[in-house]
């Protein structure tokens, strides 16, 4: 049994979240309130919604957590070849482009768009016009790749403090969302942002240099980092010196 949370409602303390051997390791609330307020509150101690159309509002807080290391993220030559072209001609034609927070909802709505071989979403509506709420509050942001005026992938993440959690990403071509995260990390990591929140484990992000620590230590970062003061000038940098490049593998 999980607890029903009322509004106003705190939420119980992560360590009453479903333990590993259960059917849904990490559910630790339900609720029927969904606000950006709500949302602030969960993300602050490491709670994040995660439900599907039709179901009440479901809190999660995993254990362990997959974080992204925003200085270690492991770039195959590939991937660094691209990035190099795409850092050339945003400085000549301009064809390429980074943005962030361009087109927000834009980004969203694509990260929420069924993928191959999948029958739906949980980026649902309610999602979607709670995140966007978040960003017009200057709390949620995207990172953004174009090529002529065409959005052709990026991410979105929820920034607290010197705290970034990672939500969705969404490519239509090879490796754009790849080069949108690199650009995302290169950012945080020079404006003093050491993790990105992953909350689940996937190969895919582990490729990318994810790793996992407990919840204990996911609370001790948060507690370190979220009363920081918060980034206010959200303008993607070139990616000169680096340290992510460094990792580059074959």
């Amino acid at each position: 049994m999980i607890p029903w949370l009322e509004a106003y409602d705190p939420f119980p303390d992560v360590s009453q979240a479903l333990c590993q051997d259960s059917d849904a390791p990490g559910l630790l609330a339900a609720s029927a309130d969904f606000c950006p307020e709500r949302i602030l509150e969960a993300y602050k101690s490491g709670i994040f919604p995660w439900f599907s159309e039709g179901q009440p509002i479901l809190w999660w807080c995993t254990d362990p957590r997959m974080v992204l290391p925003t200085d270690k993220l492991v770039i195959s030559r590939s991937l660094q070849k691209k990035i190099s072209q795409v850092q050339k001609s945003m400085a000549t034609d301009k064809r390429w482009q980074i943005r962030f927070d361009s087109d927000f909802e834009t980004v969203i709505r694509n990260c929420a768009a069924p993928r191959k071989d999948e029958s739906g979403t949980w980026i649902t509506e309610d999602i979607i016009q709670n995140y966007v709420k978040l960003h017009e509050m200057g709390y949620a942001h995207s990172s953004e790749l174009w090529f002529d005026g065409e959005l052709m992938g990026g991410l979105y993440g929820l920034s607290i403090g010197k705290m970034f959690y990672g939500e969705s990403m969404f490519t239509k071509i090879s490796d754009a969302s790849k080069i949108a995260l690199v650009w995302m990390a290169h950012f945080l990591h020079e404006n003093g942002v050491s993790l990105i929140d992953c909350q689940q484990q996937t190969p895919h992000l582990a490729s990318l240099g994810g790793i996992i620590i407990s919840r204990e230590a996911f609370s001790l970062h948060l507690v370190e980092t979220i009363s920081q003061p918060p980034i206010t000038n959200w303008t993607p940098a070139p990616l000169t010196q680096d340290p992510a490049l460094r990792n580059s593998q074959a």
